[in-house]
């Protein structure tokens, strides 16, 4: 079975990320794994402590290491992605010459309540997510706007439309994952 990390940027107890990662575990049942990467308890990235790496940054990076692709779930705050996001984003790509995303096929999405979703804070995420060399892709895109009682705690998307949308981004993802899968595998033989 496919496993995919996922890391969702927002840190919020109640996150509509975190609902909409959980969706997108829902409806890749069968296709892939998840596990949702915690990033809550990383410190505040400073090269210093990289002489006595982080357990937490350490876990990250394990965690990515095993995975066969990544998913990031992103808010928007002011434009940009929210700070927990870079951070973790900073500890799994250090030591320099340890980048744990290398190679990675992902993907992004997420949601707010603006008419815009997280447009603006995917773009800035997809340049930092270039240079890392995480292997994207690029359709569909997903910026989607949370309106109350969309996605429940659960994961299950109360409506139609939007649970077809987002099943045609999963399998998607799927698929992208498992063709870099074979990609490697091929280079490898």
């Amino acid at each position: 079975m496919t496993k995919i990390a996922v890391i969702v940027g927002s840190l919020r107890k109640e996150s509509t990320n975190l609902k909409l990662a959980k969706a997108i575990a829902a409806l890749g049942k069968g296709k892939f794994e998840t596990t949702i990467s915690r990033i809550d308890d990383l410190p505040l990235f400073n090269e210093d402590l990289e002489k006595d790496f982080p357990k937490a940054a350490q876990r990250l990076k394990d965690e990515i290491a095993a995975a066969d692709g990544v998913l990031f779930v992103t808010p928007e705050y002011n434009r940009s992605m929210p700070a927990p996001l870079k951070n973790a984003l900073d500890w799994a790509s250090r030591p320099y010459g340890k980048n744990s995303f290398a190679t990675k096929p992902g993907a992004m999405l997420g949601t707010s309540p603006g008419g815009i979703g997280t447009a603006v804070a995917q773009h800035n995420l997809k340049g930092t997510l270039s240079y890392l060399d995480v292997t994207l892709m690029g359709q569909p895109e997903v910026y989607l706007q949370f309106k109350p009682g969309l996605i429940d705690d659960d994961g299950n998307v109360t409506v139609e439309d939007t649970k077809k949308f987002l099943q045609k981004f999963t399998d998607a993802f799927s698929t992208w994952v498992e063709h870099h899968q074979h990609e490697k595998s091929a280079k490898a033989a």
